[in-house]
């Protein structure tokens, strides 16, 4: 199916979707596969449950005109009679946000999840203490479905920021497109990159939220590659810092698996930051996600996986 089939699609449903005053908060894999588990969860009853829940529909719960903007978007599975869409659409803010529906097994997954969430509120609290200078330019460093940089953007409007969305996937690229312009964003590039290689000139402040798990299958939104997950961070802060104005900041959200008591994450990637002269500050934002994940022989050694967040700044004039 062709992208800009795919993309049009996605906008119709968000702006149906709007205009029904839908909302949905998208919870952790493992919530979502508990959640529908339940004897009533399993057909939808609304459009919550289709495009939130991921559940398999009959297809006159849906107007005609919605059914085909999922057929013609290449966004609509059929199983058993029942259809299941492709697409589900979660709430942040004033925004809804495309992304892939669960579960997200395929290699291209455009994901979007609790991560998601702590990653907007780091920004928006990192804007608020320090806002950004008229004119400035924002990276969102694999974007997936654009929130980072979205919020970024959304956030800084009084100073008309231009904004660069830069993603290795180009169906994260198809998404984020559609996002972009259901939030009505003017002043944006798409580039499909692997990290910085596409994008060129210096940016006031990087945003990167990237996959921090160590993952079997090697899939694109998930598998942070390194020995713990960590190698895709330490590259976007490595890489990034030249990429920075002088006073540019980086925000990065990722996941660091601690070993004996250390943050072998954090242990990388002070050392950069101090090389560079940058001045940065790096906290835990959650001690505890993704415990599952430390019965697989990566983490054999792994006492738990934190969120953290780390703000680095070069350097002004």
């Amino acid at each position: 199916m062709p992208d800009a089939a795919q993309q049009e699609s996605l906008i119709l449903l968000g702006r149906w979707l709007r205009s029904c005053d839908y909302r949905f908060i998208t919870v952790t894999p493992a919530t979502h596969e508990r959640v529908n588990a339940r004897a009533h969860a399993a057909k939808a009853r609304d459009a919550r449950d289709v495009f939130g829940w991921s559940r398999p529909f009959e297809a006159d719960l849906l107007p005609d005109q919605v059914v085909g903007w999922l057929r013609g978007g290449g966004l609509l599975h059929e199983e058993g009679g029942l259809l299941r869409s492709r697409v589900r659409f979660s709430s942040l803010g004033a925004q809804l946000y495309a992304h892939s529906s669960y579960p997200t097994s395929d290699a291209d997954a455009v994901f979007f999840g609790p991560d998601t969430y702590r990653f907007a509120a780091l920004i928006e609290a990192e804007l608020q203490r320090q806002p950004l200078r008229a004119a400035a330019r924002i990276l969102d460093v694999g974007c997936g479905a654009g929130p980072g940089g979205m919020v970024a953007a959304l956030a800084s409007e009084f100073v008309a920021p231009e904004l660069v969305l830069a993603d290795i996937n180009p169906e994260a690229l198809v998404h984020t497109r559609a996002n972009a312009a259901l939030a009505q964003l003017e002043d944006v590039a798409f580039v499909q990159s692997d990290l910085y290689a596409g994008v060129t000139g210096e940016f006031d402040l990087i945003v990167a939220n990237p996959p921090y798990l160590v993952d079997a299958s090697a899939r694109t939104y998930r598998h942070g590659g390194g020995p713990l997950g960590g190698g895709l961070s330490e590259r976007i802060v490595e890489e990034g810092i030249p990429k920075l104005a002088p006073g540019g900041r980086l925000v990065l959200y990722t996941g660091a698996a601690m070993v004996d008591g250390r943050d072998p994450l954090f242990e990388a990637l002070e050392p950069l930051c101090g090389q560079a002269g940058c001045s940065f500050r790096y906290r835990e934002l959650d001690p505890d996600v993704f415990g599952e994940e430390l019965e697989a022989p990566a983490y054999r050694e792994a006492e738990r996986i934190a969120a953290v967040a780390l703000v680095l700044q070069r350097p002004a004039p």
